[in-house]
Parts: C-alpha cells; sequence; structure tokens
C-alpha cells in the first residue's frame, strides 16, 4: 500500500501456556490469535495414518492419525481422485483409492471443530515465507492477489527457472508476500523447502502409524512467516525468551524482518496498549453499538452465523432513506472488522436495512468487500439478495474467539435464556398439586431463587393462598443463594 500514514502493528503477548497475537492497523484491532499449550492447532500438521473404514455412500474415508477423535478424508482431497484429467473426466471412487488397513501420509486441513474430527488431505503443502511447496504437484501458481501481470510472469518464470536448476520435483506456489522478491530469496526458500521434504518422507518411512511426522512452527514463528507484510512496521513481543527464538529465526530465514522485531519491557502489559484487552472482551457481546446510535447484533449456530443491523436510536438528518444508507455503511466497516476479530467462519448471513435505492445497496456492498480486502482467511461475498440479504463464507480452520475463550453457560445450557420468574413460579403449583395428590404431608417447603420468592411473596401470594386451601397443606418458602432462577424444589415435610 503505497499511503505511508498507513502502518500495521504486530503484538505478541505471552504467558505461562498461552501466547496471544495482535494484529493492528493504525492503531485499531483487526485479528487475535490465540495459542495455548494443552489445545494447540494440528493445522498443517503431517501424519501417518491408517484407514479404518471407507464410505462409498459418503465418498470419504475415516482415519486414525492419533488425535481424541477419527479424523475425516474426502475423495476430492486424495491424490489420483482425477486420474489423467483435471477436469475430472477421469475421476476415481473411494474405493478406487483407499481400502481399510491402508497407510497414508496426511496432512490436517482443517482443525477439529465442535464434534466433528479434523479433515485431512493427501496433498501436502509445506509453506516457507515466499513459497508453497505441493510435492504431489506439478505447476507453478501465483498468488491472486498479485495483480501486476508482468509481475506474475516474472515469478512464475523466474520459479519454473529455480525448480529446474534445483532438481525439484513437485509444484509451487508463490504467496503474496513473494511480490519483487528477489531470486536469491527465493531460491533459498526452494531449497529450504525441498530439504524438509526429504526429512518428511525419511521420517514417515522409520516412524508407525498414528505419528506426528511434521509438526508446524509454533505461533509466534508463525507470524514471522505467514502475517509479516511491506506495511507492518514493528513487531513487539514481551518474552525474552521468545524474543530470542523469533530474532534467530528471522536471522536464518527473514533477515529483511529482523529489524521489525523489538522486545516490549515497559511496566504496563502489552495488550493495554490500544486497550487491546477492552477490544477483546468487547468482541465477545452478542450486540455491538454503532457510533450513529445503531447496533449490530451476532448470533452464532451450529450451521451458520446470522448478523442483523439495526438503526437503533439514529435517525438522522434528512430522510429515512438517507438515515438507513449511513447505518448500513458504517455497519459495513465494523460488521468487515467484526468477522475478523471474532474469526467467524463458514455461512455468513447479512440482513442490513433494507434500502430502496440500488446504488445505495450496490455501495454497501462494494464496501463491506473493500473492508475485507486485507482479511487473511479466504472469503466469498454474494450479491444481496431479494430479500435484502448478503450471503458470504468465511474460510473457518480455527474455533472463533467466542468458543475459544468461553464455554456453554451452565444456567441456560447454552440456550441463551433462562426461564421468566413468573413461569418458575407457575411450576412450583403445578408441583405442589402433583405431590399433593402422591403423598401424604402436611407442610411442603419450597427453596427456589430470591426473585421466584419474591415473586411469590408479592404478585403470587394470592395464587400461593388459594394454592394452600386447594390442597390442604402449608406451603412455606426458602430462598437459596446458589439456586439459578430456574431451579427449584419442593421438600415434603
Amino acid at each position: 500500500m503505497s499511503d505511508e500514514s498507513y502502518r500495521e502493528e504486530i503484538l505478541i503477548n505471552v504467558t505461562p501456556s498461552e501466547v496471544r497475537v495482535a494484529l493492528l492497523e493504525n492503531g485499531v484491532l483487526q485479528e487475535v490469535h490465540i495459542e495455548r499449550a494443552a489445545q494447540r492447532g494440528v493445522t498443517s500438521n503431517i501424519y501417518k495414518g491408517r484407514v479404518t473404514r471407507v464410505l462409498p455412500g459418503m465418498q470419504a474415508a475415516f482415519v486414525e492419525i492419533g488425535l481424541q477423535r477419527t479424523a475425516f478424508l474426502h475423495v476430492s482431497d486424495i491424490v489420483g481422485h482425477h486420474g489423467n484429467h483435471a477436469d475430472g473426466a477421469d475421476e476415481k471412487g473411494i474405493r478406487d483409492l483407499v481400502r481399510e488397513g491402508d497407510e497414508l501420509l496426511v496432512q490436517v486441513a482443517k482443525d477439529p471443530l465442535g464434534n466433528k474430527g479434523a479433515r485431512l488431505t493427501t496433498y501436502i503443502t509445506l509453506p516457507s515465507r515466499h513459497l508453497v511447496l505441493l510435492p504431489n504437484g506439478d505447476a507453478v501458481g501465483v498468488s491472486a492477489r498479485i495483480e501486476d501481470e508482468a509481475e506474475r510472469e516474472r515469478l512464475r518464470t523466474m520459479v519454473e527457472k529455480l525448480l529446474a536448476e534445483q532438481g525439484v520435483a513437485g509444484g509451487v506456489i508463490v504467496r503474496t508476500v513473494a511480490e519483487g522478491a528477489a531470486e536469491e530469496a527465493l531460491r533459498a526458500d526452494l531449497k529450504y523447502l525441498s530439504k524438509l521434504w526429504e526429512i518428511v518422507q525419511l521420517r514417515c518411512s522409520k516412524v508407525g502409524v498414528k505419528t506426528l511426522v511434521h509438526e508446524d512452527l509454533s505461533l509466534p514463528l508463525r507470524v514471522l512467516r505467514d502475517f509479516v507484510t511491506s506495511d507492518v512496521k514493528n513487531i513487539l513481543v514481551d518474552s525474552a525468551e521468545d524474543f530470542v527464538a523469533m530474532r534467530e529465526f528471522a536471522a536464518t530465514f527473514l533477515p529483511e524482518v529482523a529489524p521489525m522485531l523489538e522486545l516490549y519491557q515497559r511496566r504496563r502489559p502489552i495488550f493495554d496498549l490500544h486497550s487491546i484487552e477492552d477490544e477483546i472482551r468487547r468482541s465477545l457481546d452478542r450486540s455491538m453499538p454503532l457510533k450513529s446510535g445503531g447496533h449490530i447484533v451476532f448470533d452464532q449456530t451450529e450451521a451458520m452465523t446470522t448478523v442483523d443491523v439495526n438503526t437503533g436510536g439514529y435517525v438522522g438528518h434528512r430522510d429515512l432513506e438517507e438515515t438507513i444508507y449511513r447505518t448500513n455503511l458504517e455497519a459495513a466497516v465494523a460488521i468487515a472488522r467484526q468477522l475478523r476479530l471474532r474469526n467467524l467462519g463458514g455461512i455468513i448471513i447479512i440482513d442490513f436495512i433494507d434500502m430502496e435505492e440500488t446504488d445505495h445497496r450496490d455501495n454497501v456492498l462494494a464496501l463491506l468487500q473493500q473492508s475485507l480486502s486485507k482479511d487473511h482467511a479466504r472469503h466469498q461475498i454474494s450479491p444481496i439478495s431479494p430479500l435484502g440479504l448478503v450471503e458470504m463464507t468465511r474460510k473457518r480452520t480455527r474455533e472463533s474467539l467466542q468458543h475459544l475463550l468461553c464455554e456453554e453457560c451452565p444456567s441456560c445450557s447454552g440456550r441463551g435464556f433462562v426461564l421468566r420468574a413468573e413461569t418458575v413460579c407457575f411450576e412450583v403449583f403445578r408441583e405442589v398439586i402433583r405431590q399433593s395428590r402422591q403423598f401424604e404431608f402436611e407442610t411442603a417447603m419450597v427453596l427456589a431463587h430470591q426473585n421466584v420468592i419474591d415473586l411469590l411473596l408479592d404478585e403470587q401470594a394470592a395464587s400461593l393462598a388459594k394454592l394452600e386451601l386447594q390442597t390442604g397443606k402449608s406451603i412455606r418458602l426458602q430462598p437459596e443463594a446458589l439456586y439459578l432462577q430456574d431451579q427449584f424444589d419442593v421438600v415434603l415435610m
């Protein structure tokens, strides 16, 4: 980006068993990456696995690789699926490619998410700073984000020459960060990757099944490899040990990145800079306010994420259409940032406020696409539907921030709501009647949350008295501080 005022920063916070990385653009938090030692992701790890079950109906197989859940391998992710024709004219079925008991070298394409096991592929990829080696490929591709045709051709020609020069078999993808890279940098990358592939093959031949053959870099080192672009001005890390490791890694593989590294030694916690801690906490809220007075509501479900835009108290200074348009424009920028920050993936449905004018709808959609242009995750946005909805997908390779940092609410068991105190009162009445018809007793002691007890003594006092007359039983009330609002017990005495 040519704008000198534009700058990106990367802050790395290291505590025992957890590493957090914040990506900022002009001082505004855009992405958070978290890696915990006990829950470290396995994406890009390479395993020697064994096929345990083949499912012809799903054209897939389950593969045991040593993780808690069996991993999933679809036929489209198996080398040889297309036979000799890229157009699929000679496609093979799952039983033509694998059988139960087969041993395979596989790579994790997607971490286990929720109740789903890891997604596997046999199309191994080995990334470096500028290149991605495809041992099972046979072509040179260039990142679509490199738009200059002359530069694309220069990189393609250079890499093809290096492949022939080093005698490397396989294909290569030229990464976005390689734009403008010198031949020597690409040569060093390719040499490193070909040596790494030799090591992976040798280790695979010596280990048993369900064994990790190659593990991806730790999060701080992946940051240097994957996230540092020409827009990044500095990288701050608050751990002396990780700073040394990152400096050594940069000196060996990324000399141009080494000057950006800085050890953060101030007393103020590094994530207090730019209010990052507050931003993370706010990103866990369901509703997010807009400066205009409107607000956005995010709802994650098993199938998709829905995003609803509301005007709130914003009434504007002109007419209703102008108010809606301005609110949607502000929301488009905010939604793009929140999708990255919350790491929302899969199918996403955005319900902008209905706009009458076609130009307004087009401008809002264009702004959403522009605001997502620097998103590291692959995404696809469809035009606004006849119902006024924007349908999009965003590649999901790791858990969302909410799923990573939070757990199911014990009060509502994930429903997102609890029973009203009034509803619980009526359940208490029904339970007392049920007990009075089945058992002999003189007094029923009702143990419940304070809100329920207060309601029984106030608005429902007449109903409670009527219940005592109806059952002929005395009813005593006792608040329980540890009870949730929808919890109660009826004890017979």
